[in-house]
C-alpha cells in the first residue's frame, strides 16, 4: 500500500495518462471501443454453442447459461488485458519512466484505470442482455446486485496489486511475458467463467478458494444468480487481494532502482 501513496496527489496527470491511452487504442480502429464487448461476446457464443448444443450433458454453469458466461467473459478480459498490458507498462514507457518525476507506480495504475474505463463502457451490453432475459421471464433480478461496485473494486485492487509485482520483474527478467501468457490461458481455466464454482467437485472446489477471481465473479453474478454466492470465496477473495496490494506496493518499491538502472 506503501507503494501507491504517491498516486494520491496527482489525479490530474493520472487523468491525462488515462485519455492518452484511451485515444491511442482507439485512434485508428473503426470499430473502436465495440472491440471491449466483442471479444467476449464471440467467446462466450462460441462457448454457448459448445456446452448447449454440443455437449447436452448438465450444464456446467448456471441458466440461463449465456448470461452466465457473459458476465465472466467481460470481468476476465479486463483483468486478463490489466496483467498483460501492466507487466509491460514500464518497459513500453521506459523513457518516460526514467525522465520524470512522478511516482512510477502511476504506469501501472493507469493501465488499470484505462481498461476499466474499457470494461465500464462494455457494461450497456450486459444490460441490454439482463433486459432480454427479464422480459422473457428467464432471470429475475436479486438486491445483491449491490454488490457489483465491490465487485469491480476488488478487480481494481487485485490488477493493480498484480501489476506492482509484474512490471519491474518484466523488467529484469524478460521471460516474464511468456510466463505471464501461459499463467493467463491456465487461469481462465481454473476460474469459474465456463462453469460455477458450485458446479466443481469438492476438492476442486476447494482449491478455487485460492483463487481471488472466484469471490469476486460471485459477487459480481449474485444480482442475477444468489446461489453462486459463497462467503468463504469472498473472503478469501478479500484477504487475497488486500495482502498482494501490500506485497505490490513493497515489491514495485524494493526493486524500483534496479529498474530505473536497467531502462
Amino acid at each position: 500500500m506503501t507503494g501507491l501513496s504517491g498516486i494520491a496527489v496527482n489525479p490530474q496527470v493520472l487523468r491525462t495518462l488515462v485519455k492518452r491511452d484511451l485515444r491511442v487504442r482507439y485512434a485508428r480502429s473503426w470499430l473502436g471501443y465495440l472491440w471491449t464487448v466483442l471479444d467476449p461476446l464471440a467467446m462466450a457464443a462460441i462457448y454457448y454453442v459448445v456446452f448447449t448444443l454440443i455437449f447436452t450433458t448438465k450444464r456446467p454453469g448456471n441458466e440461463p447459461y449465456f448470461l452466465h458466461l457473459i458476465t465472466g467473459m467481460l470481468l476476465w478480459q479486463w483483468f486478463s488485458q490489466c496483467v498483460t498490458e501492466t507487466s509491460r507498462a514500464l518497459l513500453q514507457e521506459s523513457r518516460l519512466v526514467r525522465s520524470t518525476n512522478f511516482p512510477r507506480e502511476l504506469w501501472v495504475v493507469r493501465v488499470v484505470i484505462a481498461k476499466g474505463l474499457e470494461f465500464i463502457f462494455s457494461l450497456p451490453v450486459l444490460v441490454v442482455i439482463v433486459a432480454g432475459y427479464l422480459v422473457s421471464g428467464k432471470v429475475s433480478l436479486n438486491w445483491t446486485l449491490v454488490f457489483i461496485p465491490a465487485a469491480i473494486l476488488l478487480t481494481f485492487l487485485l490488477a493493480t496489486g498484480i501489476g506492482l509485482i509484474l512490471g519491474p520483474i518484466t523488467v529484469l527478467v524478460t521471460d516474464t511475458a511468456r510466463v505471464v501468457r501461459i499463467a493467463l490461458r491456465i487461469g481462465m481455466y481454473a476460474t469459474p467463467i465456463i462453469y460455477s464454482a458450485q458446479s466443481a467437485p469438492p476438492a476442486i472446489k476447494t482449491a478455487l478458494l485460492f483463487n481471488p477471481l472466484t469471490g469476486i465473479l460471485e459477487l459480481f453474478r449474485s444480482g442475477f444468480f444468489p446461489n453462486e454466492l459463497d462467503l468463504a470465496s469472498v473472503l478469501s477473495s478479500v484477504i487475497i487481494t488486500a495482502a498482494l496490494l501490500v506485497v505490490g506496493g513493497l515489491v514495485f518499491r524494493r526493486m524500483e532502482p534496479a529498474v530505473l538502472k536497467e531502462i
